[in-house]
């Protein structure tokens, strides 16, 4: 007699017979969901549902709304258009997908005998759409490391053989689609039948994939072009190539071959240099510049890097005085709700704009006076008897989330202000087809912060991870092309040095709390990366804000 399992799921409780497919159980659900299932989760684990029920307890599916989702649809629509490039090039044929654009995919195919232009990418969709049609099974198949390493050549992937030699497990797992073998860092869906919804469109030197919208999943997400942003991550890409460090593997060589110090003093050398253009910027325009406004993400280096702007300023002769946004908060009582009846601290109206404007424009205008204190124990505005004014060459520095916004500066004429955007833009990837998010970076910086300086554990940082990156979609991305600089604060080397402090504090979140998904997942990607000494890290440096040692106030 075949074994029963209780379960529940939504807000049934039902037996199932143990080993039945999630595949099975979704189908049954899926009437409750907008787009198709593609992934579920059980007793705080996630499973792809071409797994078994082995186990009782609640099961939560997830469709494309839920970044888990949205997360499974990206790698398998990327596994999808590999198989694609593969059939049309060759099974050595090299694609490379380099790094997220407005939600998108930009990928590159490295053939010099291949143009990418429009009849290229007609060719390359109808090829998609044509293994989406045939509902192809992607299986996952566990390898001994030499026959994974062994596999992936046979299709060109020799940067992943690389990065499997510095694995400590000793099998591997590989997807498999119709014969092609790749190696992701995540789930997939069961088969490409799941896969319907994309769109292929050129771009620079290759093109971008677009995926649903989560919200209106039936449309493709409206492309708006961070020409700003992507000229940021064109120009890090030549310079990863130039250093000869393009993925982990690469990173991990340069630790065992002993060149970790030169890469860490060739990275802060090309800080240093940026910091020092975008002074430059700004003393050519000094005459009409008052205020410098910084603005970029949590965990983007923002506090060191004005700090070393100021530095750079004061090296031209500018005479920088810092202004902190924190102390025109308006009273707490006064905080405006968000749309869960929460207090938004994030929301550009928590500040008296009124009472910033006023101030900056009549400190431009030659007049003294008495500055603001904000007291975060009463949650009220104060007055000590402390006064500003602006001296001739001086000028405002600024830095909060929202300095893009002209509503902060609203009574500040355009030519008076120089914007800058800051955020960690890895270039860095794991190999060709995996690449490192940008968030995930932030948020490790963050999580070893927080334990640091803060007295905060990592199960708090995750849970509170999910409101600063949605009060960042709402409040600084939408305004990061009208900077008049951009500054890109990822260091290739970091994760190697952040790894270290890390992987204690995300091994101490039990399998019992929420935040253990987030956890497992950054546990087995700083499983990549061979940890480094961080010694030759100067004490000036962005990554330092997270360490401790930095010479600034952080």
């Amino acid at each position: 007699m075949q074994e029963m399992l209780n379960i529940q799921v939504l807000n049934d409780k039902l037996e199932v017979e143990k080993e039945t497919k999630f595949e099975t159980l979704a189908k049954k659900y899926q009437k409750y969901f907008k787009s198709p299932i593609l992934l579920a989760k059980q007793n705080n684990r996630l499973i792809e549902l071409s797994n078994t029920i082995q186990k009782e307890g609640e099961i939560i599916f997830y469709d494309i709304s839920h970044m888990e989702g949205m997360r499974v649809y990206h790698r398998s629509v990327s596994f999808l258009m590999i198989k694609a490039i593969k059939e049309m090039l060759g099974k050595k044929a090299s694609v490379v997908i380099e790094h997220s654009l407005h939600k998108s995919l930009y990928c590159e195919v490295r053939e010099s005998n291949v143009t990418v232009n429009q009849k290229f990418l007609d060719e390359l969709t109808a090829k998609m759409h044509k293994l989406v049609e045939r509902d192809i099974p992607i299986q996952k198949y566990a390898f001994y490391r030499e026959e994974a390493m062994q596999k992936v050549r046979e299709f060109g992937m020799e940067n992943k053989a690389r990065l499997f030699r510095f694995r400590r497990a000793s099998n591997i797992n590989l997807y498999e689609m119709d014969g092609v073998y790749d190696y992701f860092y995540g789930y997939m869906v069961p088969s490409t039948g799941y896969l319907k919804k994309f769109q292929l469109m050129l771009y620079e030197n290759g093109f971008l994939i677009r995926f649903p919208d989560r919200k209106n999943p039936d449309k493709i997400l409206e492309f708006t072009d961070p020409e700003k942003i992507s000229g940021v991550f064109m120009e890090q890409m030549k310079w990863c190539t130039l250093m000869g460090v393009n993925n982990v593997a690469d990173l991990n060589e340069v630790i065992t071959d002993g060149k970790f110090g030169d890469l860490v003093r060739i990275n802060e050398a090309l800080h240093e240099k940026k910091v020092a253009e975008i002074a430059d910027k700004i003393y050519q325009k000094r005459d009409k510049v008052k205020i410098v406004l910084i603005a970029g993400p949590s965990s983007s280096g923002k506090t060191t890097f004005a700090n070393r702007l100021c530095v750079q300023l004061r090296v031209l002769g500018i005479v920088p005085h810092a202004i902190s946004l924190d102390d025109y908060f308006i009273n707490r009582e006064d905080v405006p709700l968000d749309e869960f009846g929460n207090k938004d601290f994030e929301d550009i109206n928590t500040l008296d704009l009124k009472l910033f404007n006023d101030h900056i424009t009549r400190m431009i205008a030659g007049e003294t006076v008495e500055m603001p204190h904000y007291n975060f124990v009463t949650g009220k505005r104060e007055y000590n008897g402390e006064y500003g004014t602006l001296e001739k060459g001086g000028i405002f520095v600024v830095e909060g989330i929202h300095g893009l916004n002209d509503l902060l500066t609203a009574s500040i004429a355009s030519e008076n202000k120089f914007k800058i955007f800051i955020s960690a833009m890895t270039q860095l990837n794991i190999d060709d087809h995996n690449r490192i998010s940008t968030s995930d970076s932030r948020l490790i910086r963050r999580i070893v912060r927080d334990n640091q300086f803060r007295g905060r554990d990592a199960t708090t940082t995750i849970a509170g991870w999910d409101y600063v990156t949605r009060g960042e979609e709402k409040n600084i991305f939408p305004y990061q092309e009208n900077a008049d600089a951009i500054f890109n604060s990822a260091t290739i080397y970091e994760l190697s040095v952040l790894k270290q402090y890390a992987e204690p504090l995300l091994f101490k979140i039990d399998q019992s709390q929420s935040e253990f998904v987030d956890a497992k997942r950054l546990i087995k990607f700083l499983d990549y990366f061979l940890g480094a000494n961080g010694d030759a890290i100067p004490n000036n440096s962005i990554i330092k804000e997270f360490l401790g040692g930095s010479c600034f106030k952080v």
